[in-house]
């Protein structure tokens, strides 16, 4: 019986790193000076971020972190 060996060639890797991304939206950010903020960690849930700010908090005691939830959404194809 043949094999449809065109088909993986066809499927495309990048919905799938969307999906991915999408995944970890609880994010760590570093507060930098005039209102900036820094992305320094993703995570799936907001425990797991806030478990690791005070982590950084204790190895990094002069820098401000905060725990956000980044929607990062994909534009409307017209």
């Amino acid at each position: 019986m043949p094999q449809n060996s065109e088909y993986k060639a066809t499927i495309s890797e990048t919905p799938s790193k969307g999906y991915k991304q999408r995944l970890n939206s609880w994010a760590i950010a570093r507060l930098l000076p005039d209102a900036k903020r820094e992305i320094v960690a993703r995570f799936r849930s907001r425990s797991d971020a806030d478990g690791y700010m005070q982590h950084l908090c204790q190895v990094v005691p002069n820098a401000s972190f905060m725990v956000v939830f980044d929607c990062q959404r994909e534009e409307a194809a017209i």
